[in-house]
């Protein structure tokens, strides 16, 4: 009796991480760059008497890589990724990577991102462009020119698939393995004139944000009775006296 009662909780928990998830994903759905939380669930096996009872685990949480949609600009220094990989910024912790490709120039013609950080190259130096010199024309690989000079490359960075991405505000990531620069632009290369969106499908994951919400009402409902039942077995098998 006591193992419905755990059951129904551990889905509880699993539940509401996952409404968690989806309402930050639902919040963020008009952010550059955000990329979704999703979550993985596992059964968890506990030895009860002499049946083993699967629990749900609370769920790890993970940062999809999904892409987003391109809205189209014109704005020169908005550019967006067309492949797998990820612009590079400088913050006080360290080297963050992004997919929210738009840029603002400071009067001393430093390229920063839209939250004010440094944004960096391939070997990661800050950008310096010429704040005399024009609009730039951003290349496929990054170039920067500015009338007929070139000011500058984009840094264009590959995360290796199996490494772990910790958040950054909202659209930035932090992986726990080392990136790679890329040197072959025919499957990744830079846009110019347009931002890539969230990866968020407003509609599904109000979907999913209903069907999770009922179903822990559902689990909430399981506790209340699994309650009530060991409440009533407790009063008929107690103490008779």
């Amino acid at each position: 009796m006591q193992s419905s009662l755990y059951v129904a909780l551990s889905g509880q928990v699993a539940l509401e991480r996952r409404m968690q998830t989806l309402a930050r994903n639902v919040a963020n759905m008009n952010t550059a760059g955000y990329r979704a939380d999703e979550v993985t669930f596992e059964a968890v096996l506990a030895q009860a008497g002499r049946d083993p009872v699967a629990f749900a685990s609370a769920g790890e949480t993970y940062i999809s890589r999904r892409p987003g949609g391109l809205t189209k600009t014109d704005a020169p220094l908005d550019v967006a990724v067309d492949g797998e990989a990820w612009f590079a910024f400088q913050t006080p912790k360290g080297v963050v990577y992004t997919r929210d490709g738009r840029m603002n120039m400071t009067a001393n013609g430093e390229l920063r991102t839209v939250a004010g950080h440094p944004v960096l190259d391939a070997g990661g130096t800050p950008i310096q462009l010429n704040p005399n010199g024009g609009p730039p024309v951003i290349s496929r690989d990054g170039a920067i020119s500015q009338g007929a000079q070139q000011a500058g490359v984009l840094g264009l960075h590959l995360i290796p698939a199996d490494a772990k991405l910790s958040r950054f505000e909202n659209s930035g990531v932090i992986p726990d393995k080392r990136v790679e620069a890329v040197n072959d632009f025919s499957r990744n290369g830079v846009v110019q004139g347009f931002v890539e969106g969230a990866n968020v499908n407003p509609v599904m994951e109000m979907a999913k944000l209903v069907m999770v919400t009922r179903a822990f009402e559902s689990a909430s409902a399981a506790v209340d009775e699994a309650a009530r039942a060991q409440q009533e077995a407790t009063r008929t098998l107690g103490d008779p006296r």
